[in-house]
């Protein structure tokens, strides 16, 4: 039997088996044998599965339904074997990335390579399998589905990635790119809908990454339902985009932590506004709306908000929009520990909390929350 250092690939049966399969066709790349041969134990029981290490010659024909990576991001040598393989990559409709470290840089890494979907932590069969289990995007959509690189999910997910890999590595910030990302969002919700974008991305990501992309689509559905011109809807995409940057300082533990924080992980995720608007308060091309909202999104009408407890009329339009936005894209987010609350129970929750939102705008996300 070869061992781990000579076995360069690893196939359940031959391709043309694998091909005439009704399963569907999984293939897997890994970083070494075990890794291969672990994930592949896992899959064989449900899909046809072939794979091969990161350090063999790429071999892979057809086009598989879907490619799970197991690799450490932080090595230079996997990184370029997998933009090496980007372009077949690329054709698969889901682009699995299992991350051993769970690192904003790690994970940043996976949706740079092209990620569809990041699992961070040790090997879960059971996440795995339902990942894999999901359906593909609708064909209707195959202007925009996962499988084109104009795609404004994974467009935008790569913008929030680096963001997150600036702050963490001390980069320079692609302003421009992260704008344009949230302009490929507002130009998708306007041809397809509120819904379409929700599903797709609960669907697609997990996390501190789903929420903002979250967040940034009910901003700008919330903006065109009011009949914002296109340059405040611009302000408010740009600061739904950048609204959670300062996250990348709290360790992704507390981010998604399953369960109730304890007080020093809310004292530490309170810190995210400030650090956020610090990060960013040099950079000429963003606004002082923007800034505005980055650090004042958790701020609330009665003056029981976070950081600087504003009241009133401190508070401006789009903070205040943002601000139901994110409160209502946490409520539906979807977790791995934690059903996907319906969205009329969130919109309940926004309707109760008086005195913190303003009344006529809640009233007017209704049909946002609801029929949109």
């Amino acid at each position: 039997m070869q061992n781990a250092r000579t076995m360069t690939g690893y196939v359940k049966g031959d391709r043309h088996r694998a091909a005439a399969s009704a399963r569907p066709f999984v293939h897997v790349l890994a970083d070494c044998s075990d890794k291969l041969s672990r994930i592949c134990a896992v899959l064989e029981q449900r899909f046809a599965v072939a794979g091969e290490r990161l350090d063999a010659e790429a071999k892979l024909s057809q086009v598989p339904y879907a490619i799970v990576i197991r690799a450490e991001l932080r090595d230079v040598d996997n990184i370029a074997a997998i933009k090496k393989r980007s372009a077949r990559l690329a054709k698969a409709t889901k682009r699995i990335f299992l991350v051993e470290q769970p690192s904003h840089v790690c994970v940043s890494q996976a949706y740079a390579l092209g990620a569809t979907l990041v699992l961070p932590g040790p090997l879960n069969k059971i996440r795995l399998l339902a990942a894999l289990a999901e359906p593909a995007e609708p064909a209707a959509d195959s202007a925009s589905c996962s499988t084109q690189p104009d795609n404004a999910v994974e467009t935008a997910a790569t913008a929030i990635a680096s963001m997150f890999t600036a702050v963490t590595m001390g980069e320079p910030l692609d302003v421009d790119g992260t704008k344009d990302a949230g302009r490929r969002i507002a130009d998708r919700i306007t041809e397809h809908g509120l819904s379409e974008w929700l599903t797709t991305v609960r669907r697609h990501h997990e996390g501190t990454y789903q929420h903002c992309l979250l967040v940034t689509g009910v901003a700008i559905d919330f903006g065109l339902s009011l009949g914002v011109g296109r340059a405040d809807l611009e302000r408010l995409y740009s600061a739904a985009m950048f609204h959670d940057i300062g996250k990348a300082r709290i360790p992704l533990a507390i981010l998604d932590k399953p369960g109730r924080l304890d007080d020093a992980e809310r004292a530490m995720i309170e810190t995210h506004p400030v650090a956020g608007y610090d990060f960013l308060k040099d950079h000429e091309k963003i606004s002082r709306e923007i800034l505005d909202a980055v650090r004042h999104h958790h701020e609330y009408l009665d003056g029981s908000g976070y950081p600087d407890a504003l009241a009133g009329h401190s508070i401006n339009d789009i903070v205040r929009i943002l601000t139901i936005s994110d409160i209502f894209a946490a409520l539906i987010e979807h977790r791995h520990y934690k059903p996907t609350m319906p969205r009329n129970e969130a919109y309940d929750i926004l309707c109760g909390m008086t005195g913190k939102l303003e009344k006529a705008l809640v009233t007017s996300f209704k049909e946002v929350a609801l029929s949109r």
